[in-house]
């Protein structure tokens, strides 16, 4: 039999098939024996490749975390602290069912540094002090993350008769499920913007000797 043209496996392959398990199956679903099945390939084939299920799990937090855009750092603090939350939630929301993987930190993931490394130096370049910058960074991923884990509308059902009486403050309750994402993009987009203008007021009230010569309008 002929040798096939191209490798049955590459790290990129691998890394399809395990995230195509993972967004339709969840997260607790991948093994690499069900990986190599879903590949058509021997288990014993994938560890020429990645030594450990634990391995191939943060090449694909640093696959996705790869996605994610601080280039507008270099542009002011608030843009590049904007872009950076829109883009990191695009790409959670890609893959909902890695997300309890990533936000369990950065540890060793070279993407996930790289881009950590590049939000505390954008914000402390601008004049915000390291303490500031740290908790700023905590706290854009709060929002993030915690956006990403669940949605607020999805937990609601769309059964009027639930509420009812019982919870008149919610009379209009069953109305959410159908506006979901609506609600849900709406609800990120406020929850930035409070944030990012919330952080302008403080920049506006740090010492002069500890921000930016050239502080962004």
């Amino acid at each position: 039999m002929p040798r096939p043209s191209s490798p049955l496996l590459s790290s990129e392959r691998i890394r399809q098939g395990a995230l195509e398990i993972i967004d339709t199956l969840g997260l607790e679903a991948l093994s690499m024996r069900r990986l190599a099945e879903h590949l058509g390939v021997r288990a014993a084939s994938l560890y020429n490749h990645v030594p450990t299920k634990e391995d191939l799990l943060h090449d694909l937090a640093n696959t996705v975390m790869d996605q994610i855009d601080v280039s507008d750092f270099e542009r002011d603090w608030a843009t590049g602290l904007a872009t950076w939350a829109r883009s990191y939630r695009a790409a959670l929301a890609a893959h909902p069912n890695l997300v309890p993987f990533i936000a369990s930190g950065p540890a060793r993931r070279e993407a996930a540094l790289r881009r950590a490394d590049a939000v505390h130096g954008g914000l402390t370049r601008a004049g915000w002090p390291q303490r500031y910058a740290t908790m700023i960074g905590a706290s854009t991923k709060y929002l993030v993350v915690g956006g990403a884990m669940g949605s607020f509308s999805h937990g609601f059902v769309d059964d009027a008769d639930l509420y009812g009486d019982h919870f008149p403050n919610l009379a209009q309750a069953h109305l959410l499920r159908k506006h979901a994402v609506e609600i849900d993009n709406d609800s990120f987009e406020l929850a930035l913007a409070a944030l990012i203008e919330g952080l302008r007021q403080l920049y506006s009230e740090l010492p002069t000797s500890g921000a930016s010569t050239t502080p962004e309008k």
